[in-house]
Order: structure tokens, then sequence, then C-alpha cells
């Protein structure tokens, strides 16, 4: 591990109560409130699905789709992209290889709210309905990315099919065409794989980070009314990395890309700062706060995978020592870190488990989750003192958070689990391959 210029994370514990304060009764967004993917609320750590134990109701979802449950009030919000034909369904998991699907067939996109307490469906709507413009990765689907909401509004992108606003009762406000987000291997343009960066909401805009193969760009739109508030070219490569709005001395907008890690102007577009970090090339997680530093990870691994914390508040271009720390291995491939009470956590694709401090890069373990751990592309959820990690198998390893490791529990959903669950309100929201799971404290009786 190489460390520079030592920061203390002195606002860590005001900020983690914040936090807790806010992140109990919604789930508004990609990894929850403030895209930490931390409730204060417990849920259970231990469920059954045949017997019912501490399951509260099992809903099917029809398509194909690893776009996480995001939850607001007593509703539940869903995005699917379902196939005219099953042949279209295939998906694999693990080292699936860099081959695009062969579905580029009719498909219907759609979005659910579901009632958070019985599991109904409430009210879906057809988002889209056409041929995808651009194929997806056999291990993806057409609908990875997360909606977001502000309690008033959905906001769902349809990856390439557009960016689309809803109300909280179905109805359609506005909808734009952002082109082709032609999201691929990055020496071959013809693999395409399809675009996974998630929507945002600041403020009376949503914000969407579009690296793509050409002409690559990070813009704002109204929520309102989806005018176009700015948009800032990226002299970029394809990634698939949600950004994060990071409030410290100044508000800024990180991003993490192939090129560069940058740091934004949300409300102008104006880039304030770039680390170049050309070396990772391929990004999917996305950047994570933790107290007054930000947690950037991802890189494909042949190009090494360092952890970087970075000091937001630069000006210009920077360099790596002007970082608060650097860890040279152990960031994860798909998944986005967690940080929890000055620990960051971080699992990689065959489900190595590192913890570091937040405050100085200092390892404080590294271990396999579990013999039985498979591939993890899903990203770890915290509940009150418990850390949750979702593995592509479908299997839930629940994780005692804190300076050494204990595994709790190891919990079977019974399919595949690609995407990151919800938590809200002492229930943990799971998607599987064809189903959204409530969990949550009940005894052994029947589920819908």
């Amino acid at each position: 591990m190489k460390r520079w210029a030592g920061v203390v994370v002195s606002a860590f514990g005001l900020w983690h109560v914040a936090l807790n304060a806010q992140s109990a009764g919604n789930w508004p967004q990609f990894r929850g409130p403030d895209a930490a993917g931390i409730s204060s609320t417990t849920v259970p750590t231990a469920w059954n699905l045949k017997s019912g134990r501490n399951i509260l109701w099992k809903t099917p979802i029809p398509g194909l789709s690893h776009s996480s449950p995001i939850a607001w009030g007593d509703r539940i919000f869903l995005v699917t992209a379902v196939p005219k034909t099953e042949q279209a369904l295939e998906l694999k998991t693990g080292a699936s290889g860099i081959d695009p699907a062969n579905d580029l067939v009719p498909h219907v996109w759609r979005l659910y709210a579901i009632d958070r307490t019985s599991g109904r469906v409430q009210w879906d709507r057809v988002i889209h309905d056409g041929t995808p413009r651009m194929k997806r990765h056999i291990k993806a689907t057409h609908a990875s990315s997360t909606p977001a909401t502000d309690g008033q509004r959905v906001v769902v992108l349809a990856g390439t099919e557009g960016l689309f606003c809803y109300d909280v009762e179905g109805k359609l406000l506005w909808k734009r065409d952002l082109g082709v987000m032609d999201v691929g291997l990055v020496d071959d343009p013809t693999y395409q794989w399809g675009p996974a960066s998630s929507p945002i909401i600041y403020r009376n805009v949503v914000i969407v980070q579009n690296d793509r193969h050409r002409d690559s760009w990070l813009a704002a739109y109204d929520l309102r009314t989806g005018a176009p508030v700015w948009q800032t070219p990226h002299d970029e490569l394809p990634s698939w990395a949600t950004p994060l709005v990071f409030r410290g001395k100044r508000t800024e907008l990180i991003t993490n890309s192939p090129r560069y890690i940058r740091g934004t102007d949300p409300d102008t577009g104006r880039e304030l700062w770039r680390l170049p970090d050309s070396a990772t090339q391929v990004k999917v997680p996305s950047p994570v706060a933790a107290g007054n530093v930000v947690i950037v990870t991802g890189g494909y691994p042949p190009a090494g995978r360092p952890i970087y914390a970075m000091q937001p508040g630069a000006d210009g271009e920077i360099s790596v020592s002007q970082l608060a720390w650097r860890v040279e291995r152990g960031s994860p491939y798909p998944s986005t870190p967690i940080v929890h009470d000055g620990i960051v956590y971080s699992v990689t694709d065959n489900g190595i488990l590192s913890a570091h401090r937040a405050s100085t890069g200092e390892r404080l373990y590294q271990t396999r989750i579990s013999e039985a751990a498979s591939n993890f592309s899903a990203s770890p959820v915290a509940a009150g003192d418990r850390l949750y990690f979702t593995s592509e198998d479908g299997d839930i390893f629940v994780v005692q958070a804190g300076p050494t490791f204990k595994l709790v529990a190891t919990n079977g959903m019974g399919e595949v689990c690609m995407a990151t669950p919800a938590i809200v309100d002492r229930t943990l929201i799971v998607r599987t391959r064809t189903q959204l799971i409530a969990i949550g404290e009940r005894s052994p009786t029947s589920t819908r």
C-alpha cells in the first residue's frame, strides 16, 4: 500500500448520523440515500423461501433486467425489459466471455409500481415498445439502469431507448431520445454490451453519465420538463459507473471513467478537476463518499485494480500524490464498495472481501466470504451493523460489520441474483431472476 497526505476523517461521525437519519423511510435511487447503500433499520439475518420464514411476499416479474428496486413511501418502483420471444431471455453468469447476446427482437420496457406492504402491483406502464437499437452483453440486460425518484416523479433511463419521467401515479410527464448509448468493448466497438449507468436526481435536475465509444458526455435535464440544462463533453471510453453527488466544502459531481476520474460542478457542468487513470480501463463501480474523502474503484483485472481515496476540492489536473491514500490491489470489478462506520468493504467478482480504514487505507482483513461463494455483481448493502453481499448464484451472505471478519448467515434465494437489493422500513427487497421478494420479520406461514 502507498499512502500520501494523511487525512483525518473528522466529519465522519456526523456524516454517518445524518445519513442514518434519512435512510430508514425511502430508497430513492441506486444504492439508496446518498448512494451509500446503508439503512439505519435492521432486517433479518436469516430467512427461508420454502418455509416462508421471514418472507413477507413474492411477486413475479416478467422479462430480463438487472435494474435495482427503489422505494418511496408505500411504493416500490421497478423496471424490466420483456422480449416477445423466450429465446431472448438467455443470460449467463460468472466468467461469461465478451460476446453480446443475440436478441435484437421486439421488446416491451415496463415500469412497475408495487405496494411495499403486500407486494401487489398497483400499476405498470409500457415505457417503450420496439426492437433494441443496440446489443447487450450476454451477462447484461436491456434494462440494467436503476430508476430514481424524488417522491413526486420517477425517472427511468431505458438505455438507448431513451430517458422517461413519470409521476408516481404512472402518468408520463416527458421523454427524451438520448441517441444510441453505444457502450461495449473498448478495443472493438462492434462488441456492443449495452449501458448500465443509472440516472440521479440532484435538486431540480436529472443527471446522466453517457460514456460511450464516441462523443461521450455528461448532462443535466430539467426534472419538470426534460429540457436540457447543461451538457459537458467527456473525452472518454465506455463505462458503466453511476455518478455521485458529493457534499463537502463544495458540492461536486464525481464521475468514474476509464481515462479520468473527475469532479464537476453539478449546477453548471463545469469540470473542476481530473485525475488521469487510463491504466484501469474498465469502470463499473460508482464512487462512494466516506466522510470528507471519496472512494473510487474499478478496472479490468490484467491492468491491476487499485482503490483510491480522493480528496474533492481540487482544481485542474491532479496526480496520485494528491490522493489521501491508495491501495494497489483489492478493488472490485463490477460491484460498488460500501463504507460503514469508517471502514471500506469491497468484494471482488470472485468473492474476496477486503476491509480498509476509510481514513488511512490500512487493511483490516482480506478473506474469501465463503467457500460456497461464487461470482458477485450486485453491490453490498448494510442494515444496522450487518452487511449483505449477494452472489450471482443467488446466495446472500450476511457479514458482521467491524474490523474482524465474521460470517453471520448464508441465505439462498433459489435463482440468479444480479441486482443490488434495497432496504426500506425493516424490509430487505431482493430482485431475483424472475421475482421481487420482500424479507422482514415473519413466522413460517404461507406467502403470496
